[in-house]
C-alpha cells in the first residue's frame, strides 16, 4: 500500500517510517591546537631564577640564526655561542612570540635602532635582567646585535634588559676617532673594521654584543631612516616577526 494514503490517520507512523530524514550536517573539523612552545613559563621568570632557567633552555633547545621580518624587508641574525645567556633568552622570546607583539621604539639615524617595546603586548613576561656577557671579541661594528640596559647610576652591574635589543648602524671612523670614542683598547682589526665598515665604539665594553646581522644591512638602514617623533619613536610603527630558522 502506498505509504502516502496513511498520512491522514497515521501521522506518527508516517513520520517514523515514510518521511525521509534530513541529512545530518557535518561540522567542519577543528584544527588541533598547536602544541605549547617548550621552555620556562615567561610569567615566572625573575632575577632569582632567570639565569638557571635560560642556561637549561639553551642547552636543551639550541639555535643559531633568527629571521627578523618587517614591512621594510627582512634581516637575518646570527647569535654567538660565547654569550649563552643572552642567546638563550633571545631564542626563547622569539619562539614564544614575544617580539612579534613589539615594534622598533627608538631609532637614531647614524647610531642604532632599538626594538622590543610595545604598548599592546598580551604575553605575560616576568621582570628579570641578564648578567653581562661582555667580551673583547665582540664589538659595536655596523650590524652588531646587542642588549640595552639602564644607565650606570641605576645599574652598576651592567645588567642587560631582558627584551630591549638593538642593532648598530653607526658610521665610519678613522682609527684615531674610533680609539678616542671606545670604552676600551681596540685591536688593530677592530680599528680597521670601524674605518672600513663603521660602528659605534663608544658602546664597547659597556653593553653585551651577542650577535650580528648576516643579511639585510640595507633593511637596517631603511629602519634608521624612518621619520621619528620627539622621543625617537618612528611615526609609523615598524613591527617585527622573529622566527628561529637554524
Amino acid at each position: 500500500m502506498n505509504c502516502l494514503l496513511w498520512i491522514g490517520s497515521l501521522v506518527a507512523l508516517s513520520m517514523g517510517s515514510c518521511q525521509q530524514q534530513a541529512p545530518v550536517q557535518e561540522q567542519p573539523a577543528q584544527a588541533p591546537a598547536p602544541p605549547p612552545v617548550p621552555g620556562p613559563n615567561l610569567a615566572t621568570l625573575s632575577d632569582s631564577n632567570a639565569v638557571a632557567e635560560l642556561k637549561a633552555y639553551g642547552a636543551q633547545y639550541p639555535g643559531s640564526e633568527v629571521l627578523l621580518e618587517t614591512r621594510l624587508g627582512n634581516i637575518r641574525l646570527r647569535l654567538f655561542d660565547d654569550t649563552p645567556i643572552h642567546k638563550a633568552n633571545f631564542l626563547l622570546l622569539a619562539r614564544k612570540g614575544v617580539f612579534n607583539e613589539t615594534v622598533f621604539n627608538r631609532v637614531v639615524k647614524g647610531f642604532a635602532v632599538q626594538g622590543g617595546r610595545t604598548e599592546n603586548r598580551t604575553i605575560r613576561l616576568g621582570r628579570y635582567h641578564l648578567p653581562p656577557e661582555i667580551t673583547g671579541r665582540h664589538f659595536h661594528k655596523r650590524g652588531a646585535l646587542g642588549m640595552a640596559r639602564y644607565d650606570d647610576d641605576q645599574n652598576p652591574g651592567k645588567l642587560s634588559s631582558s627584551i630591549d635589543f638593538y642593532m648598530v648602524q653607526g658610521e665610519k671612523l678613522t682609527p684615531y676617532q674610533a680609539q678616542a670614542m671606545a670604552g676600551r683598547k681596540l685591536t688593530p682589526e677592530q680599528l680597521r673594521t670601524y674605518e672600513t665598515i663603521g660602528g659605534v665604539p663608544s658602546l664597547d665594553g659597556k653593553y653585551t654584543v651577542f650577535g650580528e646581522v648576516v643579511e639585510g644591512l640595507e633593511v637596517l638602514d631603511k629602519i634608521a631612516a624612518e621619520p621619528v617623533d620627539a622621543y625617537k619613536w618612528p611615526k609609523k610603527d615598524v613591527g617585527m616577526k622573529l622566527t628561529v630558522v637554524k
